[in-house]
C-alpha cells in the first residue's frame, strides 16, 4: 500500500485522570464507576449517543442477568436496567417490572437513561470522536490522538480503559491479540430492526394455533423450503415486544464480516438492509399479527458478536467455564451460556449451558493486556478462548467488567508516581465492588467470601451470614 508521511503538531485539548474509550455497556459502567469513586473521568464515543450494540445495532433485548435462580449481574448494570424500566412508562413497567432476563430494550429511553446517569456521575462525555493513534512512553500510554469535527487533538490521562468492544485502543498500543477461530472464522453479524403496526395478541393466538414457540421454527423452515427465506439458521434468534404494537427483531445472519474492517462493515450494512426486506415479506406472509408490520428503524450498523481477543495476564478457557471455576481475583460472575453463532450457512450452532443456579468467576487478570501497564480492557475483547468469548460477550457481563475496570482506575488515580493496573489491591477492589452492589458469588471457602465479611453486612448467596464464628473461619481461609 502506498504511504505518505504526515508530521504535525497537535493541541492537548483534554486531560483527565481516567479516559474511557467506547460508550457501550462496558464503557458506560466504567465511566460511572470511575467518576463515582472520585476520578476525573472522560468518556469518548464515536457516535452521538451511548449504548453500543444495544442502541447502535438495535439488539432487541438484554441477555439474562440471572443464573436462573438469582441475579449474578448486579451493581451498576442492574441499576441501569431498572432505571430504563422506570423511564419507559407505565405500560412497559407493568409488563416487565419483575423480569431480569431477556428484557426488551426501549432504545430511545435507554439513550436518555445513559446520558443522564453518566453525566450525573460526574464523568465528562465527548461524542462524535474516534481515537486513531496512541502515543507510547515505554510500557505506558502517554496520550491518544483523537479526531472529530473540531479537528485532531491530544487527550491525556493517567489511566486508560479500552471499552471499544474491538480492543481498538489495545491494538493501537501494540497489545497482541487473537481473532476468531483457527482459520480466522468469525461469528456472523446481524442487522437488527424495529417494526410497528404489529398485533401482539394476534401473534400469541397464532403461536397457539400453530403449536410453535416464539422462535417460529416451523414457519422459518416452511419459508426456507418455499424459497421465501435463505438457508441458514432454522429459527428467529429473538423477538422482543417493546409495546403491543412495536417489536424488535434479531433475525438472520450476514456472513464473513470482520467488525474491524471498514469495507466489511459497509458491505454488511447494505446486505443487512436487503435481508431485512426479505424478512419483512416473510413476516407479513407467514406470521399472524405481522400482516401490517411497518419497518421503522434499522441498526446504524450491523450487530457484531466477535472481533479481537487480547492476550492478557490470564486467559479464561472453556474448562474454567465448564468446571464453574472461581478465582482469587474474581471481579464478576458469568452464567450466560456459550453461544457461538454459525460461521456460514452450513455450520452448526455451538451452545453449552451451565446448570441452573451456577456461574463461573471472571478474574481481574483477564482484563490486563500484556505489555501495557496503564491500560485495562473491559467487555467482549478480554483475554479468553473463543468458546468463553461466546459467553462473556453479552451486555450484562460487559456492565460487570466495566464497573470493575472503572473502580480499579479510580483507586489508582490518586496514587503517586505512575500507577499501573497491576498495582491495584485486588482484595480492596473486590471489597469496593461488593460495597457498590456487585455480586462475586460469595461462598464459604472462597477468597471473595473473606472480602465480603470484611465489607460488613454483605449477602452470602442472598442470605446474610449470621454467625461470627463462621466469619472468623472464612477470614482464616
Amino acid at each position: 500500500m502506498k504511504t505518505i508521511s504526515v508530521t504535525t503538531e497537535l493541541p492537548v485539548r483534554y486531560t483527565a485522570d481516567v479516559v474511557v474509550l467506547g460508550g457501550g455497556a462496558s464503557g458506560i459502567a466504567a465511566a460511572i464507576a470511575a467518576a463515582r469513586n472520585g476520578a476525573d473521568t472522560l468518556l469518548i464515543e464515536q457516535r452521538g449517543y451511548m449504548g453500543g450494540m444495544g442502541t447502535a445495532a438495535l439488539v432487541p433485548a438484554f441477555c439474562p442477568y440471572t443464573d436462573g435462580e438469582k441475579p449474578v449481574i448486579r451493581g451498576i448494570g442492574l441499576e441501569l436496567l431498572e432505571k430504563m424500566k422506570q423511564a419507559a412508562g407505565e405500560a412497559y413497567m407493568s409488563q416487565y417490572k419483575d423480569l431480569l432476563d431477556w428484557v426488551p430494550i426501549d432504545v430511545e429511553t435507554l439513550k436518555l437513561v445513559y446520558d443522564r446517569e453518566v453525566a450525573s456521575s460526574g464523568a465528562r462525555i465527548l461524542f462524535h470522536t474516534v481515537a486513531d493513534h496512541v502515543l507510547m512512553d515505554g510500557d505506558r500510554i502517554g496520550g491518544l490522538v483523537v479526531t472529530n469535527k473540531s479537528g485532531r487533538s491530544i487527550v491525556q490521562a493517567r489511566l486508560y480503559i479500552d471499552a471499544s468492544g474491538d480492543a481498538d485502543l489495545a491494538a493501537l498500543a501494540g497489545v497482541p491479540f487473537l481473532v476468531g477461530g483457527e482459520q480466522g472464522e468469525l461469528q456472523p453479524g446481524t442487522m437488527c430492526y424495529l417494526v410497528s403496526g404489529a398485533d401482539r395478541a394476534k401473534f400469541k393466538q397464532f403461536l397457539q394455533e400453530t403449536g410453535q414457540g416464539g422462535q417460529l421454527d416451523k414457519s422459518v423452515i416452511e419459508a426456507q423450503e418455499n424459497g421465501d427465506l435463505p438457508e441458514g439458521r432454522k429459527r428467529v434468534s429473538g423477538i422482543s415486544w417493546v409495546s403491543d404494537t412495536v417489536a424488535g427483531f434479531n433475525f438472520g445472519h450476514v456472513f464473513g464480516i470482520d467488525g474491524t474492517n471498514a469495507e466489511d462493515l459497509t458491505r454488511a450494512a447494505i446486505e443487512g438492509r436487503q435481508l431485512i426486506q426479505t424478512q419483512l415479506r416473510f413476516l407479513r406472509k407467514y406470521i399472524g399479527g405481522f400482516e401490517n408490520a411497518h419497518l421503522v428503524h434499522t441498526g446504524d450498523q450491523i450487530g457484531i458478536r466477535e472481533t479481537r481477543r487480547i492476550a492478557g495476564d490470564y486467559t479464561l478457557v472453556v474448562e474454567d467455564f465448564l468446571t464453574m471455576r472461581s478465582f482469587e481475583d474474581d471481579i464478576a460472575r458469568n452464567s450466560y451460556f456459550i453461544d457461538i453463532h454459525l460461521a456460514n450457512a452450513d455450520s452448526k450452532m455451538v451452545i453449552k449451558h451451565l446448570p441452573k443456579g451456577e456461574s463461573h468467576g471472571v478474574p481481574y487478570r483477564c482484563m490486563l493486556p500484556q505489555g501495557v501497564s496503564n491500560l485495562i480492557v473491559a467487555g467482549r475483547s478480554v483475554s479468553s478462548d473463543r468458546p468463553v468469548q461466546g459467553s462473556l460477550r453479552v451486555m450484562p457481563n460487559c456492565f460487570a467488567m466495566g464497573q470493575a475496570a472503572g473502580t480499579a482506575a479510580a483507586m489508582l488515580s490518586s496514587a503517586d508516581g505512575q500507577p499501573g493496573f497491576r498495582d491495584v489491591s485486588v482484595p480492596l477492589l473486590q471489597r469496593k465492588l461488593i460495597e457498590q452492589g456487585a455480586y462475586l458469588g460469595v461462598r464459604p471457602g472462597q477468597a471473595e467470601a473473606a472480602v465480603a465479611v470484611l465489607a460488613g453486612g454483605i449477602q452470602f448467596d442472598d442470605e446474610t451470614h449470621p454467625d461470627p464464628e463462621e466469619e472468623e473461619k472464612l477470614l482464616g481461609t
